[in-house]
């Protein structure tokens, strides 16, 4: 079972709202991200963060040769991958 912030995937799945979501995880981060900051949100590396985003599981902003991801595009990939697992 992996944990996400103290929380387990079955209780974000199945327990908890989207802004319960948004508060547990994203308070401390800006509005929109770097992929550093997605890899620390997702406790992955920033390959496998680059790796979602050229595939285009996770949607981004370019800005000049950099990947920005708004929170709002984080929130939905997470809705949509903890939906395919239940």
């Amino acid at each position: 079972m992996t944990a996400l912030n103290g929380l387990s995937r079955e209780s974000i799945g199945s327990t908890l709202s989207p802004q319960d979501i948004y508060s547990a995880m994203f308070k401390d981060y800006p509005d929109v991200l770097d992929v550093k900051q997605v890899s620390e949100l997702l406790h992955v590396s920033t390959k496998t963060v680059y790796r979602l985003l050229r595939s285009g599981t996770l949607t981004s902003l370019k800005v000049g040769r950099e990947f920005r991801i708004p929170k709002l595009y984080l929130l939905q990939y997470l809705k949509v991958t903890i939906s395919a697992t239940h």
